[in-house]
């Protein structure tokens, strides 16, 4: 028995003829039926980037699209106050859903303890090098350029 509804959501398969060029990781990994979840999680993305701007620009910074369950449109806010305002909003984000194709009549609001969006690591960011970190280097390199020059030298 085959799942229509899988079936429906894979994008057109290409024809026969491949390519001479290896094929893109990540292509690779959303070929595979087992990365059906890592599909939705992206496509869920695309739809939330393309409902953001719907909403109000204070609110759009505590509120992500979390679902599309059968018609409800799940969003995911920071707190109470936030989805106060979303569910106000509700009638325009829903009408902004259907001009995109989606066949959603209900919107449903959860809040959530974790941030909507994580801030940024400050950590990330690399270091510059150290003056004496650096002599170390070259020194290190060096060696290994020259290494007969480095070791003992055979007086015989």
């Amino acid at each position: 028995m085959s799942d229509s509804k899988s079936s429906s959501s894979r994008p057109p398969q290409k024809s026969t003829r491949r390519t001479a060029g290896p094929q893109d990781a990540l292509d690779a990994l959303l070929a595979d039926a087992a990365f059906d979840p890592l599909r939705r999680a992206l496509w869920l993305d695309a739809l939330d980037q393309r409902l953001r701007p719907c909403l109000p620009p204070a609110l759009a910074a505590h509120a992500r699209l979390a679902n599309l369950d059968g018609g409800r449109l799940v969003f995911l806010v920071d707190s109470p106050v936030w989805r106060a305002k979303l569910r106000l909003a509700a009638p325009e984000v829903l009408d902004a859903a259907r001009s995109l194709g989606l066949g959603v009549t209900e919107l449903v609001v959860k809040v959530t303890t974790s941030p909507v969006h994580p801030p940024e690591r400050a950590d990330t960011k690399v270091k510059p090098m150290s003056a004496a970190a650096r002599d170390a280097l070259q020194a290190a390199l060096a060696s290994l350029k020259n290494p007969a020059s480095t070791g003992p030298e055979d007086d015989s």
